[in-house]
C-alpha cells in the first residue's frame, strides 16, 4: 500500500510543478516500482500492455474523421442544414449550435474538435447577429462537451479499454445522457433567446429546407452509417472509425470537392499529434494502474469510503463531487486512467455497474472541459469569441448546473444508461 501513496502523492507534486501530465505519471510509476524494490522491466511490460489494444486504434481514425469533416466542409453543410430547419426559432443561431454539435459529436469524439468545428463558424456569425459575444462563446463552449459525450465517445474507448469491457455496450448505454444534455441546452438557450428578445434568423421554408436536405444528404448520411453500424452489429467500434475516414475523405475530396493536398497533410498532422498524445498518456497510465492495483490502494480507499457512509447515496454525490474537481484540474483521459482503478470497486460496493459507472465518470469529465482552472473548450471558445474570460464563465455558469442537473439523474436512475444496452 505504501508505494501507492507514494506514487500518488509524487504525481500530485509533478503536476502542479507543470510536468507534463503523461511524463508526471510514468516518473511518479518508475519512482514507486525503484522504491517498492519491483522489476523495473515492467515499466515497459505494462506501457506496451496499455497500448496494445484493438479497440484503441478507434482513437485515431475517429479524430482524423472529424479533421477530415472540417477539411472536406461536411461541417460547413451539416450547419446550413440546421439553419434551415431551426433557423425559424427565435435565438435560433444558439439552438443550430447545438443541434450541429451534437451531430458532429456522433461522429469526431472530441470535445476541442467539436468546439473548433462548429464554434468557429456559429460563434462569428453569432457576434454578427448583434448576440452577446460571451454568450455565443459560453453556447459553442457548452455544446462541445456533445462531442466525448454522445457516442462515439474517446472518453468511453478509453474507460473500455481501461476495464476491459464492451466499446458498444457503453456507447449505446450513453445515448440517452446525450440527448438528455442536448435538450435541456436547446431548453435554456431558447428561454434565454426570449429573455433577452433576441429575434429569429430566418423564416421557415419548406423549398429551404427541401434544398439544404438535398446539398447535406452526404455530410448527414455519415453519422446514420457510423451509429447504425454500430448498433446494428454491422462493425465494431473500431471498424467504424475506420469507415468514417474512408467516408470522410470520399466525399470531402470526390463529392464536396473541398480537401486538397494542404489541408489533408493538415488534418493528417493534426490527428498524429493528438493520437500521440493520448496512447503515451495510456501507456504510462497503465503502469501506474498496475502498481495502485498492486500496492491494495483500492481495497484500502473502498473501506475508507464506506466508513464514511453506508448510504449509497450520500456516497455516489461524495464522488461525483470528487470526479467534478478532478475534472476542473487534470486532462480527462489521465483521470480515467488513474482513478478507475481506484473508484471502481467503490461503486461496484454500491451496486453501481460498471457501464454506468463509465458514462456517469464520462458525463463529470465533459463538465470539466467547460470548467476553469483548466476548461480547455471554455477557453478555446472564448478565445474565439475574443470576449472578457469573466463574462462568459458567467455565461456558462447556467450550462453547468444544467449538466450536473442531467448527471444526477443517471447517477441515481441506472434506467437512463442500462435500458438501451440491455434492450439491443
Amino acid at each position: 500500500m505504501e508505494i501507492g501513496f507514494i506514487l500518488l502523492g509524487l504525481l500530485v507534486v509533478l503536476i502542479f510543478l507543470g510536468i507534463p501530465i503523461a511524463f508526471a505519471i510514468g516518473i511518479a510509476s518508475l519512482a514507486a516500482i525503484v522504491y517498492g524494490g519491483l522489476p523495473i522491466s515492467i515499466l515497459a511490460q505494462r506501457s506496451f500492455a496499455g497500448i496494445d489494444s484493438f479497440p484503441l486504434l478507434a482513437v485515431p481514425f475517429f479524430l482524423l474523421a472529424g479533421n477530415l469533416m472540417t477539411a472536406g466542409g461536411i461541417n460547413e453543410r451539416i450547419l446550413r442544414f440546421c439553419m434551415a430547419l431551426v433557423g425559424w426559432i427565435r435565438g435560433s443561431l444558439g439552438i443550430v449550435t447545438v443541434v450541429a454539435s451534437a451531430l458532429f459529436a456522433s461522429i469526431s469524439g472530441s470535445g476541442v474538435a467539436t468546439v473548433s468545428s462548429i464554434g468557429g463558424i456559429t460563434i462569428p456569425a453569432m457576434k454578427k447577429n448583434h448576440y452577446d459575444p460571451s454568450f455565443a462563446a459560453a453556447v459553442a463552449s457548452a455544446s462541445s462537451i456533445l462531442g466525448p459525450l454522445i457516442p462515439p465517445s474517446i472518453f468511453l474507448i478509453v474507460y473500455a479499454n481501461s476495464v476491459q469491457m464492451s466499446v458498444k455496450d457503453l456507447f449505446i448505454g450513453a445515448v440517452f445522457p446525450g440527448i438528455m444534455v442536448a435538450i435541456v441546452f436547446i431548453l435554456y438557450t431558447y428561454y434565454y433567446a426570449k429573455k433577452h428578445n433576441i429575434p429569429s434568423d430566418e423564416k421557415l421554408e419548406g423549398i429551404r429546407i427541401l434544398r439544404e436536405s438535398k446539398n447535406s444528404f452526404w455530410a448527414l448520411l455519415m453519422p446514420v452509417i457510423i451509429l447504425g453500424g454500430i448498433f446494428g452489429g454491422i462493425f465494431t467500434p473500431t471498424e467504424a472509425a475506420a469507415v468514417s475516414v474512408v467516408y470522410a475523405f470520399i466525399i470531402g475530396a470526390f463529392v464536396y470537392k473541398e480537401i486538397k493536398w494542404k489541408n489533408l497533410m493538415t488534418a493528417t498532422m493534426e490527428s498524429c499529434v493528438s493520437t500521440a498524445i493520448i496512447l503515451l498518456l495510456l501507456a504510462t497510465s497503465n503502469v501506474s494502474g498496475w502498481v495502485v492495483v498492486a500496492s491494495n490502494l483500492p481495497a484500502t480507499i473502498t473501506e475508507a469510503f464506506l466508513s464514511i457512509s453506508g448510504n449509497a447515496i450520500v456516497l455516489f454525490l461524495l464522488i461525483n463531487l470528487l470526479l467534478l474537481f478532478v475534472g476542473m484540474i487534470l486532462e480527462a483521459n489521465a483521470a480515467i486512467v488513474i482513478l478507475v482503478p481506484i473508484l471502481l470497486p467503490i461503486v461496484t460496493a454500491l451496486g453501481m455497474t460498471p457501464l454506468q459507472f463509465g458514462i456517469v465518470m464520462s458525463v463529470n469529465l465533459c463538465i470539466g472541459l467547460i470548467t476553469p482552472p483548466v476548461g480547455v473548450c471554455l477557453l478555446l471558445g472564448n478565445d474565439i469569441a475574443q470576449t472578457p474570460f469573466e463574462k462568459t464563465f458567467k455565461r456558462t455558469m447556467p450550462f453547468i448546473l444544467l449538466a450536473i442537473a442531467v448527471l444526477l439523474l443517471i447517477t441515481y436512475v441506472p434506467f437512463f444508461t442500462t435500458w438501451l444496452p440491455s434492450v439491443l
